[in-house]
């Protein structure tokens, strides 16, 4: 029997390329989306290509109270969940404007976190699964330029280092994944520096090799690059850091 996918955040380039790396593979995949009309394009390009299951689903991130209902709906209880979701949002809107910011926290890490909880719960009764959170570099050290967004991403990166230690015996896999810089349609028109930029498609593979590969992998920069980029950020004296304009 083939195994399952739940990909939360299927109307993202981000989203849909990381379940075609499953559906590669000869996986079910359970999408989810908001909006589920505006994810039906995915669906039926992901369906077509592999001529496996794919099935949508609604759900909103930051409608917290209906995670219990949504997980008992769905048809199986998955072996794998992704979650892509996420929104920048805009910073200096942000700094006046809570109900901005808290748009921008609940859906970078309230949502997420919880959900992702909930799930674990089940993966851990069950004694199998693989969990895989898409953070970011924002969230490795807080810059004037995104710190609202870079500090939700911050609190998913630790709620899954957390979640990642309680459950290291029991079975369940947690990854922590970190882009970078992505070519999707949110950057479109945007100088990315290409040794910093990843593809879709190349997120969507390390995503799979990261949680269904043979060796084991906790926490993935996809461009490792980036690794030392982040390395040196954070290592940079808070008085110098202060008057840098990141």
């Amino acid at each position: 029997m083939s195994k399952t996918l739940l990909l939360i955040g299927a109307t993202s380039d981000i989203g849909h390329a990381t379940a075609g790396a499953y559906t590669a593979q000869g996986w079910s995949v359970l999408l989810t989306a908001r909006n589920p009309e505006g994810a039906e394009r995915n669906r039926a390009d992901l369906a077509a290509r592999s001529g496996g299951a794919v099935s949508l689903h609604a759900l909103d991130v930051t409608d917290t109270d209906g995670f219990e209902g949504f997980i008992s709906g769905l048809p199986a209880l998955p072996d794998t969940v992704v979650c892509v979701v996420g929104e920048m949002g805009e910073q200096e809107r942000a700094q006046n404007d809570m109900a901005h910011a808290s748009m921008v926290m609940r859906t970078n890490f309230e949502g997420p976190a919880l959900l992702l909880g909930l799930l674990a719960e089940k993966f851990e009764a069950r004694g199998s699964g693989a969990i895989v959170g898409v953070s970011s570099v924002a969230g490795d050290r807080g810059r004037g330029s995104n710190y609202v967004y870079g500090a939700a991403k911050a609190g998913l990166t630790a709620f899954l280092s957390g979640l990642r230690n309680r459950l290291s015996q029991t079975g369940v896999r947690v990854v922590t994944v970190k882009p970078g810089f992505v070519r999707t349609r949110m950057t479109a028109g945007m100088k990315l520096p290409p040794l910093l930029t990843a593809e879709p498609q190349e997120v969507g593979e390390a995503i799979f090799k990261a949680a269904e590969g043979s060796r084991a992998r906790d926490v993935i920069y996809v461009r490792p690059i980036w690794r030392l980029v982040m390395l040196v950020i954070k290592s940079i004296p808070e008085p110098v850091f202060k008057k840098l304009r990141l």
